[in-house]
């Protein structure tokens, strides 16, 4: 019996040319390549503006045992090819039943909650983020434009699909301000720490 455990990568970085051309998405996604494999890890791999196939997306989920997202944060959001895919796979993921039956309530029982119908129990989701924003506008009720959010809450638009399919979210990790004031080079070194906190080796 094959016990290896199995990560998929995806990365959704969007190239604008001369402008945003995806090298610092592509380098933490390598990070993570670089950790997993040394942890004895299968890397599974999909970058989402190059193609995919929706079974074979809904598969890849079906094997990892953690799946990280890499993403720049384009408007507050993922770039919309992630949108796309997520609508696609998740769509494919339930029509099959291979990621959950239904949302969870049932008439007979109601107790049951709004999102608890998944069938991706034990399974992991990370997201892993570059920001132009700077960290000190998180965690703060006195900035005004997030209002005293975290990033988790920013990014639940992001996690809730993962967590309606009955995955658990892992802290996210993100690179802050990065063209104005951030430090990209400790922010990638220390990503595979956060890693080995985060991860069940």
């Amino acid at each position: 019996m094959n016990s290896t455990k199995k990560v998929l990568l995806i990365n959704t970085h969007l190239t604008y040319p001369n402008w945003s051309e995806g090298k610092l998405n592509d380098a933490f996604n390598q990070k993570a390549r670089e950790f997993f494999i040394s942890n004895n890890f299968e890397v599974l791999e999909t970058k989402v503006e190059a193609g995919y196939d929706v079974d074979a997306e809904v598969e890849k989920h079906l094997q990892a045992d953690i799946i990280i997202l890499q993403t720049p944060i384009n408007w507050f959001g993922a770039p919309w090819i992630y949108k796309k895919y997520v609508d696609e796979v998740f769509n494919s993921g339930l029509m099959s039943q291979k990621f959950l039956t239904d949302d969870g309530r049932t008439r007979e029982d109601p107790s049951r909650q709004y999102g608890t119908g998944g069938k991706l129990q034990g399974k992991k989701f990370m997201v892993c983020a570059t920001w132009n924003a700077p960290k000190t506008s998180f965690d703060d009720p006195n900035q005004m434009l997030f209002e005293g959010r975290s990033t988790a809450d920013v990014f639940i638009q992001i996690t809730s699909n993962y967590k309606f399919c009955g995955v658990d979210i892992l802290p996210d990790y993100n690179c802050y301000d990065i063209f104005k004031d951030g430090d990209i080079v400790k922010d990638l070194e220390d990503y595979p720490k956060h890693l080995a906190t985060v991860v069940e080796l």
